[in-house]
This record gives C-alpha cells, sequence and structure tokens, in this order.
C-alpha cells in the first residue's frame, strides 16, 4: 500500500517519541534554543510541539544519540535523524537562531543539490542527548519529492 500524497498544508501531525539523558537539558534545548513551546509533561517525559507537530522527548538515558553516518553530497549525515521542512525565510531565520545560542552544526547550513531538481537548503545538529535533527527547506515546495 503507498502512502497517500497530499497537500503538505493540508497533513496531519505526526507524533515522534525519542530518548533523552536529561529532560531539564532538553527542555532547555527545545522549548528555549528551538522556540518549541511545550506540552504536557511528567517527570519522566516532555511533549513539545515542533511546527504543529508532537515530539515527546522520554527519559531513557544511555539510549540516545547517533552513531551511524551515510555519505551524502560529501557530507556524513547522522542515519538515525529526524527534522522539518521549513519555508525558507523560517529555515534562515533558524539557522540564524541556533548560529546565535552557540549551537554545534554536524552540518553547517548550506543548500544541498545545487541545479539538481531535489536543490534544498540543509542544515544538522545534536540536541544535548545526541539525537540528530534536520531542518530544511525548498524554494519550491512542489520540489519536495522531485526525481
Amino acid at each position: 500500500m503507498q502512502a497517500p500524497a497530499t497537500n503538505p498544508a493540508m497533513m496531519s501531525p505526526f507524533h515522534l517519541a525519542f530518548p533523552v539523558n536529561d529532560l531539564e537539558a532538553a527542555r532547555g534545548f527545545y522549548g528555549g534554543v528551538m522556540g518549541c513551546p511545550e506540552g504536557r509533561s511528567s517527570p519522566e517525559w516532555i511533549d513539545f510541539n515542533f511546527y504543529g507537530h508532537q515530539i515527546v522527548a522520554h527519559l531513557a538515558p544511555g539510549e540516545a544519540g547517533a552513531a551511524s553516518t551515510s555519505a551524502v553530497d560529501g557530507h556524513g549525515v547522522p542515519v538515525r535523524h529526524f527534522g522539518m521542512v521549513l519555508p525558507m525565510a523560517d529555515w534562515e531565520a533558524m539557522a540564524e537562531r541556533l548560529k546565535a545560542a552557540g549551537t554545534k552544526f554536524v552540518i553547517e547550513p548550506y543548500i544541498r543539490f545545487k541545479g539538481e531538481p531535489g536543490e534544498q537548503a540543509t542544515m544538522f545538529f545534536m540536541d544535548p542527548s545526541g539525537n540528530a535533527i534536520e531542518l530544511k527547506a525548498f524554494s519550491d515546495i512542489s520540489r519536495l519529492f522531485a526525481k
């Protein structure tokens, strides 16, 4: 069965649960640095509004982090990662926000696949527990799945 092709503006929110080593560090990073509003929480987890999607940081020391990488466009892309496709202006603003916060990038913000159908802005960085995050943007969102 193939997933339905939908208008990105009409998508249902996704839910992602992931491990973190320290809930207060996660709260500071996702809530503070990234500006994701906090939702419900307990002493074991916190949920965040990640651009309209629900991500949940679960306290699970030692289970977080990315180890393997895959070669893409001359970079070692963390295989395990999650992220968001943003409008270009929002991507640029977040890149500046992350830089201002002193975020160490795994892959600095740049334009990948220049001149190809999949040309996109991208950046990779880690949260305080070592979970890899990719934020990307397309000048033309209709090119999201272009070959």
